[in-house]
């Protein structure tokens, strides 16, 4: 079976200030460089990246990755809008994706790689969740199968209602809380540091 990884880097991330947050530097490495550092180094068989705002600063932050990129020029209408981008530019033998918060700078590619062993285990899970203490994270390894209905999203959100509503999706325990750990807020990158010391 064939995975790729799909990196979200297109959004505002308004929350995080005037600077896109993905730019932001954790141990002096951009966040979405970790990201597509560790999905390059998990077992996915490719890298999408999908850019919007400063699309030309996030190309530069992954030079010499082995990565493609998609453009979405509808960043601004919210998550829905990468995540159908992403989708609609997997290649064509891809069974599934795994979709990468590109402001996730603890993910490794354990986490990834454990995600694809699942789907590999179930073929016919539409999704593979991480979870921790009952709180499911990110990466989501999201069936292709499920395209149509990620075509049909609309607004700020991703697949977390489409998933809900099913009940062939799989959740796959983590005993750490990498999954849960994102950077919204510059007070969340100063923790992160605190925490990587």
């Amino acid at each position: 079976m064939s995975v790729a990884a799909i990196v979200l880097a297109a959004g505002l991330g308004s929350r995080f200030g005037e600077a896109p947050k993905v730019l932001a530097r954790l141990g002096g490495t951009a966040l979405v460089r970790r990201v597509a550092e560790a999905a390059c180094a998990s077992r996915a068989d490719s890298v999408v990246v999908v850019i919007g705002r400063a699309g030309a600063e996030v190309r530069a932050a992954l030079d010499g990755l082995p990565v493609s990129f998609v453009e979405n020029a509808d960043y601004a209408q919210g998550l829905s809008t990468s995540l159908k981008a992403g989708f609609a530019a997997l290649p064509v033998d891809a069974s599934g994706a795994l979709v990468c918060l590109g402001d996730m700078p603890l993910l490794e590619p354990d986490i990834l790689d454990a995600l694809i062993a699942a789907h590999e285990r179930v073929p016919d899970a539409a999704a593979i969740v991480p979870v921790h203490e009952g709180r499911r994270g990110n990466p989501v390894l999201i069936a292709r199968r499920l395209a149509p209905e990620i075509a049909a999203l609309d607004g700020d959100r991703g697949a977390g209602g489409i998933l809900l509503a099913r009940d062939d999706v799989v959740e796959l325990p983590f005993a750490d809380d990498r999954i849960l750990v994102d950077v919204d807020t510059p007070e969340a990158l100063a923790a992160l540091e605190t925490r990587a010391r």
